[in-house]
C-alpha cells in the first residue's frame, strides 16, 4: 500500500477540511496514475474525497464524485459487492443532504432490499443504510424538514 493512503486518516479531516481535502485530492491523483481509475483502492478514495465535499458542504462536487464512483464499483466490482453498496448509501446520503429526497428514498430502498439479501439483515450496513431510510423519510412528514443525522 502506498505511504500517501495510510498517510491521508493521519490528518484529522473533519476538525481540519482545508487541510484534508488537498490531502484527498493529491492522494486521488497519485492513485489515478500508479493503480489506475478504476482501482478499488482509487475507488476508496475517490469515496472519500466526496464524502470530505459533502461534510464541508460542497454538494456541487460530492454528489459528481459519489455518482461517478458508484458507476465505476458498480462496472468493476458488481452490484452486489459490499464497497458498490456502501457507494450507493452514500450517494443517497448526499441526495438526502441536498433536499432531493425523490432521488434519495428510491436508492435507499433499492440499497436496504440488496443489503438485506447480500449482507443479511442484522449486518451493520444493513442496518445503517435502513436508519438512513428512515431518517430520510422523517423528512418527508410535515415539521421534519430540518437536519437530520442518521
Amino acid at each position: 500500500m502506498p505511504t500517501i493512503y495510510s498517510a491521508t486518516p493521519v490528518c484529522s479531516w473533519r476538525a481540519d477540511l482545508a487541510r484534508a481535502i488537498p490531502l484527498y485530492e493529491a492522494t486521488l491523483s497519485d492513485f489515478e496514475r500508479v493503480l489506475g481509475a478504476d482501482h478499488p483502492h482509487t475507488l476508496t478514495c475517490r469515496n472519500n474525497l466526496a464524502y470530505a465535499y459533502e461534510t464541508a458542504g460542497d454538494l456541487g462536487r460530492a454528489i459528481p464524485l459519489f455518482e461517478a464512483t458508484l458507476a465505476e464499483r458498480e462496472r468493476v466490482l458488481g452490484p452486489d459487492h459490499p464497497s458498490t453498496l456502501t457507494s450507493r448509501n452514500n450517494l443517497a446520503c448526499a441526495y438526502r443532504a441536498a433536499g432531493d429526497l425523490s432521488r434519495a428514498i428510491p436508492l435507499y430502498e433499492a440499497t436496504v432490499s440488496d443489503c438485506e439479501r447480500v449482507l443479511g439483515l442484522h449486518h451493520p450496513t444493513t442496518q445503517v443504510v435502513q436508519e438512513n431510510l428512515k431518517a430520510a423519510i422523517r423528512r418527508t412528514q410535515p415539521g421534519q424538514r430540518g437536519r437530520v443525522d442518521g
